[in-house]
């Protein structure tokens, strides 16, 4: 029989009323978790997940979570770190020209034509580790701070650390999360259903 647990009274300077970030469900195996998480994804709810003290095979299909954009988004900084790599190396090595400078400058920029082994100045292979570097550097940065912003991290707080039950997620339990703002979301239809998949207990999550 599954129970419905209230989560503990956070008081706070102002008193100001808890809101409702959502409901967790407690399950002891993976077998239980991985029906639950298929059944979770065919009721249609879409802000949800799966938390467990260790990977579980096939978890990602059973949630239906669906490939992500942070590819494109690698490839395209990776792109513009080719250009940008491309640019400076023809522009500093491979050209001769003149900007007027600031007025009263004691010398003009100048683009500097610089002789490598007898090679054209514009000789590609000479300005390959450049334009490598440029591409790594700018695909890196689009990796993290993609990520970052699509995890929407840094998060510096969790309303789910203040359950007491959560904390076996880290040690021999697995939990279903499904969050408030999911247009499926009903607090008692929802921990009824959640229920009805076999958790062991039902918590109401407040931030």
């Amino acid at each position: 029989m599954a129970q419905v647990l209230d989560s503990p009274d956070i008081s706070t300077a102002s008193d100001a009323p808890a809101k409702l970030h959502g409901i967790i469900a407690e399950f002891e195996t993976v077998n239980d978790i991985m029906r639950a998480a298929k059944k979770t994804r065919d009721e249609g709810f879409k802000r949800w997940d799966v938390h467990s003290p260790f990977p579980i095979h096939g978890i990602d299909a059973a949630i239906g979570i669906r490939p992500t954009i942070l590819p494109w988004i690698v490839l395209a900084c990776g792109l513009t770190g080719t250009m940008v790599g491309l640019m400076l190396v023809l522009g500093t090595m491979a050209t001769d020209f003149d900007v007027p400078g600031l007025p009263g400058a004691v010398a003009p920029i100048r683009g500097y034509k610089f002789l490598i082994s007898g090679k054209p100045f514009n000789s590609l292979p000479a300005f390959i580790p450049v334009i490598f570097e440029t591409t790594i550097l700018l695909s890196a940065f689009g990796a993290v701070f993609g990520m970052l912003i699509m995890n929407r991290l840094p998060k510096l707080a969790n309303p789910l650390l203040k359950s007491v039950n959560f904390r076996r997620s880290t040690a021999d339990r697995f939990f279903i999360e499904v969050e408030a703002r999911d247009r499926r979301f009903d607090k008692d239809k929802t921990a009824e259903f959640l229920k009805g998949l076999g958790a062991v207990s039902v918590e109401l999550i407040e931030d």
